[in-house]
């Protein structure tokens, strides 16, 4: 039988399974693995030993590896080449308050039909466990065809995402000799928003930063005080609001360095896509694009490095009024990162520039709250456009390579523990509900999902082994 028979068969026995299929992902999402909540640390390790049962039913060798925190399940289909592809997800979800929001029980999922189609409901369906068992559901139908796994997989499936990976590079670090690969498959991701395929090929990094300025030790009237004594608020917002220039440039020194411009290619690709940023906007209420000028809306998003207060506090701001200069001003600032600028040096460069602010009798305090860097795939690796051309094929429109502007520090995690880029290919949708009541999946991402990855894995590796007739 040949290869391109091969993959007919796998595709079919995939349609044919599609219901048992639907009713393991039911079972799976009944373990409420919140692993955020200690609570349910027995429940996060069930979610843990139902995975190491199923991979093992299917021929995996499968392992529990306990940790500081919540448990790591690897499985191997004993790896017949050096550089295997290893498959990551997690099976830990968040919690799901508030409970009176959703329609169901979020932990009793079931089947429901939408003027849109049909949705799995429940928490974890698209976050993460419906998009995991895309990649089993493929091996399962491998299996059932050829006879035997593939001979050169390894997955690794985390149980602390939710609660921020604490137990991941460590694990990572102690594990790497056994877990490099050729390319890593991550699926914790979604389409294009207009529903079409896509390979994320770029994260933006992330420098999170807390600065606390003090002044009088009180709280002093602006009347006697007032034009005279120093105020923390007054100081912290010169400080802030000259973090950009009116082009919308960062400010600090040597803030760009690493900072890349879109190929042309890229470029073209990313405008075909025929974002409206306006539209994008007036889903949230505003309509004006804003950002550095002579940027496109997507390079903006995806491609430039960005700096946001995302909180301000001091004072008084309760009912009335009360004339003071405040004693103490703080505020919470984040960079988003792109190509290989260094949060080390973000984060110097911020706190140099405020310090310049700051009076020599006030005092100011740095909290760091996280830094991860960018992570850029090298598409020039021909299995980039073996997958693009798999995804094209199966949902019957143009796969798109995009970036993304939020952080998925695992893929930076491989990069430099594992020196190994990522493929982040999921088929989750921007009305999902992750992380927020009435979590869904649309049947038609798990079952094509699945058919997905068994094309992906049909395209970037030989046929192997025997065939069952």
């Amino acid at each position: 039988m040949g290869q391109g028979t091969d993959l007919d068969a796998v595709l079919a026995r995939l349609d044919a399974g599609r219901g048992a299929a639907i009713d393991r992902l039911l079972e799976f999402l009944r373990i409420p693995s919140i692993s955020t909540d200690p609570a349910h640390s027995q429940d996060v390790r069930s979610a843990a030993e139902w995975l190491q049962k199923e991979l093992t039913e299917l021929g995996f060798d499968a392992t529990i590896h306990d940790t500081t925190g919540h448990p790591m399940v690897v499985a191997r289909s004993h790896t017949g080449t050096e550089r295997p592809l290893l498959f990551y997800g997690h099976y830990d979800v968040q919690p799901v308050d508030p409970l009176d929001l959703w329609h169901r029980p979020p932990f009793d999922p079931a089947v429901e039909t939408t003027d849109d189609g049909e949705v799995i409901r429940g928490r974890g369906a698209a976050d993460d466990k419906g998009q995991l068992m895309t990649f089993v559901e493929a091996f399962r139908a491998w299996r059932d065809v050829h006879g035997q796994l593939p001979s050169d997989l390894i997955l690794l499936f985390e149980g602390e995402e939710e609660s921020g990976s604490p137990s991941l590079r460590p694990f990572l670090q102690d594990h790497a000799d056994d877990l490099r690969a050729s390319l890593a498959m991550i699926c914790d991701t979604s389409m294009y928003s207009d529903g079409r395929p896509a390979i994320t090929t770029q994260l933006r990094g992330l420098v999170g930063e807390e600065v606390v300025l003090r002044g009088a030790d009180r709280d002093l009237h602006s009347g006697s005080f007032g034009g005279l004594a120093a105020n923390p608020i007054m100081v912290l917002a010169q400080a802030l609001g000259s973090l950009k220039d009116g082009q919308g440039r960062v400010t600090l020194p040597g803030f760009y360095d690493g900072v890349h411009d879109l190929d042309d290619a890229l470029r073209d690709d990313w405008q075909a896509l025929g974002f409206d940023a306006e539209a994008f906007l007036k889903r949230v209420g505003l309509r004006i694009p804003i950002g550095e000028d002579g940027r496109t809306p997507l390079e903006m998003v995806w491609n430039r490095p960005t700096c946001e207060i995302n909180g301000i506090a001091g004072g008084y701001a309760g009912d009335g009024f009360k004339t003071v200069l405040p004693a103490e001003a703080r505020a919470k600032v984040s960079f988003r990162l792109t190509g290989s600028q260094e949060p080390a040096a973000v984060r110097a460069a911020f706190r140099d520039h405020v310090r310049r602010f700051v009076p020599d009798d006030c005092e100011v305090e740095f909290h760091p709250h996280g830094a991860s860097p960018a992570s850029v795939m090298d598409v020039s690796d021909p299995a980039f456009n073996a997958a693009k051309a798999a995804l094209s094929e199966e949902w019957g429109r143009e796969a798109a390579f995009i970036g993304a502007g939020g952080s998925i520090p695992i893929a930076g995690d491989f990069k430099q523990i594992l020196g190994m880029d990522s493929m982040l290919i999921g088929f989750g949708s921007d009305d999902d509900r992750i992380h927020s009541p009435n979590e869904k999946y649309d049947v038609s991402s798990f079952q094509k999902g699945a058919r997905s990855w068994a094309r992906i894995l049909s395209a970037l590796r030989p046929a192997q082994g025997t065939t069952s007739s």
